[in-house]
């Protein structure tokens, strides 16, 4: 009987589950229009880092700044509008270590993964000071 319910349950249990995740509406990721000028500052100040450290070429370090600081934007564009210019420092600092430690990975620089969380929570620091209030 433990098999018979088994081979008829857990399909259905596991079509309604699939079913129910793929059906329920998300909130995309709300990047505002600073999404470049973000980009930009992370990409600068990654090429910085990345130099005062030793760490990588120019080009990854600009790949890898670039998409930490869109991902900053990315987690900054979650909050209501008043919310946006009055930024979270904590938060853009530990996004940006997050990310950057992760695109390090995806790039194949994951032999320094601190390293590339230290880059990251400076990008997410640059960006925090550059921008806050505007």
């Amino acid at each position: 009987m433990n098999k018979i319910l088994k081979r008829t349950l857990l399909p259905s249990l596991m079509a309604a589950s699939l079913a129910g995740v793929t059906l329920v509406p998300a909130k995309p990721a709300a990047a505002d229009d600073q999404v470049l000028r973000d980009a930009g500052i992370g990409a600068v100040t990654n090429v910085v880092t990345g130099a005062v450290r030793g760490n990588g070429g120019v080009l990854g370090n600009a790949v890898k700044g670039g998409v930490t600081g869109a991902a900053v934007n990315g987690a900054n564009g979650l909050r209501n509008t008043r919310g946006r210019r009055h930024r979270n420092a904590a938060q853009d600092i530990g996004v940006g270590a997050g990310a950057s430690a992760v695109t390090g990975v995806v790039t194949g620089d994951s032999r320094d993964t601190l390293g590339n969380a230290v880059d990251g929570a400076a990008v997410g620091a640059a960006i925090h000071l550059l921008t806050n209030g505007k």
